[in-house]
Formats: C-alpha cells, structure tokens, sequence
C-alpha cells in the first residue's frame, strides 16, 4: 500500500514532464535493448539512441554509454548446462564484448564493423565518430587511485570527441566481487564523470505505483522528489529474462545519483518516441530529481563505495575534533589501528567501539604504528620524510551518522 508520505514523493501527470538543463549524461542501456531475443546482437533498438546520441552531440552535449548485454551476444557459442557456471558466462562475455562493441561501432563508425539492419539506413549509419571500450569492475571502484584513472580517461575521451561505451568486465569478475548490475555501475560512472544527468532505458515506461505487467490499474508516475522507503516498496522483480537487475537496481542508482546532485531519468528504450520527447527537453518516463550536491561526488564515494582496507581506533579528544571543529585526524590522536593498508586506502575511524567516519589514511599501516600519539612535527625526524601533518586530512574525510 502507498502512505501518505509516499504520495507526497512523487506527481502524475499524462503530459511529459520538462526535464532539467544538462551538458553531460549517462545513458544506460540495457540487455534487453541489446539483445531484443536473448541471444545475439540487434540495431533494433539501438538505432533511435544512437540518432538521440548523435543528436546530442550536435548539440555540443556529451554522452556516456555504460551497456550491458556482452553474455547475451555470445549466447549459444559456448556449450554450457541448464545454468551456465561462472566460468562459461566468463567465456561468453570475452566472446560477446567484441560483438556488441562492434554492433555500438557500426552505428556510430564512417566505416561500421557490421552492417546496418535496413539498406535505407546506410547512408545515415555513417558518422566520424569513435568509440571507445571501458571495462570495470567492483575493485576498480572501490579503489580510489582506479576510480580516479577511470575519471580521468573518461575527461580524455570525451574531450576528444569519442563516445566511451562502460561495461563490467564479466571475463573476469566472479560472485563475490561483481558490481551486479549495470544500472548501479551506471550510476558509479555518472558519479566519477560528474555528469549532470543518467538516463536509465529500459522496457518498461517508467515508474508505475504497482507492476504495469500484471495490474490494469497501474499508474505511471512522472516525477519522484524523494527516494524513500516507500518509494522502494514499488519496485518488482527482475521483468525480462535478458538482464539481471529489476525495477530495485534502478530505483537504487536513481538513489546514488540523485543524492550526488545528477538528475535521473528512466525511460522506455524500445519507443523511439522516448528520445524524441528528450531532444525536446521533455520525459516521456519518470524524473528522479535532485536532493544532493553535485560538489559532494568525493564524499559520497567515501561513504556509499570505498571499500575499508583497516580501522583507527581515536581517543576522545580527536573524536570532538573532527566531528565538531571540522579537523583533519592527526597523529597524536590514534590510539591504535586494525588491519593491513597502504597510503591512499580507505579506513573507517572509530571512536569508544563507535564508528565517526570513513577516509583516505596518508600512511601506511606499518608507518603508522611508528607515529601513533607524535606530534605532527615528530613524523618526519621518527620516519625521515612526512607526507603530510595530518593522519587522515579533512578533504579526504566523511562522518558517520553516529558521532561522539
């Protein structure tokens, strides 16, 4: 049942809704769209995002491509069970990667890697653009010297006019270490890229107040100003049998976004009508507004995805200081540490078994115990060199909920 609250979440209206201004965007592009029949690639639907990307670009925006359905292009060509193992859909992917970039080549490429579906399309296929493949996985994430490579040639790329197509390298990402879905590395991506805008396609129209597949009564909803508990109650399973994520992994990425300060817009990737209604500026789907600050990218990656290689543990008087006065944590104040990191990885920082924080620490855990409790102006004459005076500086530091 929807509550009150929810309803005050979002808005319904049978007309587009006006999106926001955006410069760049993330435009995420599901198996479903790649692999219309679940095995193979296909322009079919392809064909209206290129045209709305190309289109883009005319206009002087720049897109991101972050596409799945690398599994489902090289479907049938290894001999694989009921269920395929790990490895088999490893194969698959290093099989499919190489197929479906050449499908995003064709559309895009003066000279296409495979042909375009209709011989009237031909001439309109030919456009002087490049792509460029990234492959990530949850480590390259989690890791901010990667995370912040991954930036980087995603400013070079775009900079040189050339359309970077993301994915999960599924060749060779296991269970325990996948981002899972495409629709949350899309939103990691728009994060890192600091794009303005994600642009979710999918099946389905958007939005509904309950499963468009089976209640007649379903409604779509056109604007969400807050993603909360409540909002998430409307999400449904997984609604093709291509993908891995449902209707829960946008509304999760539309949650990363939006608290980032990217708007996010889901629509329907199978109606050329959905980017028609963009280049108007307009959502035929559903608009996740903003509720964060687009300056507020580094905090969030601290917070929601570094992934914590140790514990400091803090007295009292560095705990007041950095939940309080906004200090950086300082040597003189770590009582002891936890674990094995180098400098630049992320540490949570603990106070009386409490957590304070998340942040980058500038020293390793072996030059670390040898500076615990010195003062700043001790670490150079104890190490022979100093990085920095503080332990963990306040630039690279986020608080915890729970403070001292």
């Amino acid at each position: 049942m929807i509550t009150n609250s929810a309803l005050m979440t979002y808005s319904n209206s049978s007309r587009p809704s006006n999106i926001a201004p955006w410069h760049r965007a993330v435009i995420k592009v599901g198996s479903a769209l790649v692999s219309p029949d679940g095995e193979g690639c296909s322009a079919q639907y392809l064909k209206a995002i290129s045209d709305f990307i190309i289109a883009c670009k005319q206009q002087g925006k720049e897109i991101i491509v972050v596409s799945s359905g690398s599994i489902a292009a090289a479907r049938g060509s290894i001999k694989t069970g009921l269920k395929p193992t790990i490895a088999e859909k490893q194969a698959m992917a290093a099989i499919g990667q190489m197929r479906m970039m050449a499908n995003w080549a064709g559309l895009f490429s003066p000279f296409p890697l495979v042909p375009p579906l209709l011989p009237e399309d031909q001439d309109k296929s030919h456009h002087n653009i490049d792509c460029a493949q990234i492959l990530v996985t949850v480590e390259d994430l989690a890791d901010r010297k990667r995370f912040v490579n991954i930036k980087n040639t995603l400013e070079q790329l775009l900079a040189n006019n050339v359309i970077p197509i993301v994915n999960e390298n599924d060749t060779v990402a296991v269970e325990e270490i996948k981002v899972g879905d495409n629709d949350n590395l899309a939103a990691h991506t728009a994060i890192a890229a600091q794009a303005d805008c994600l642009i979710i396609c999918t099946d389905v129209d958007g939005l509904f107040t309950a499963n468009p597949r089976t209640s007649s009564t379903a409604e779509l909803i056109k604007q969400v100003h807050l993603i909360d508990a409540s909002v998430m109650t409307l999400a449904g399973g997984a609604g093709s049998l291509v993908g891995t994520g449902g209707m829960i992994t946008k509304l999760q990425a539309a949650q990363k976004c939006t608290q980032s300060g990217i708007q996010t817009l889901l629509v329907n990737g199978t109606k050329a009508s959905s980017f028609s209604a963009l280049l108007q500026d307009e959502c035929s789907g559903t608009i996740f507004t903003p509720t964060g600050n687009r300056q507020r990218a580094k905090q969030y990656w601290l917070t929601h995805t570094s992934k914590v290689k140790g514990k400091l543990l803090i007295d009292a008087g560095a705990a007041k200081a950095i939940s309080k006065a906004g200090a950086s944590l300082l040597a003189a104040g770590v009582v002891t540490i936890e674990g094995a990191f180098r400098a630049g990885d992320s540490v949570e920082i603990i106070h009386a078994g409490s957590p304070c924080g998340k942040g980058l620490v500038n020293y390793s855990s072996t030059e670390l115990k040898r500076i615990l409790g010195c003062k700043s102006d001790q670490i150079e004459t104890i190490l022979g060199y100093s990085a920095s005076e503080a332990v963990v500086h306040r630039d690279n530091l986020v608080l915890a909920v729970i403070t001292p």
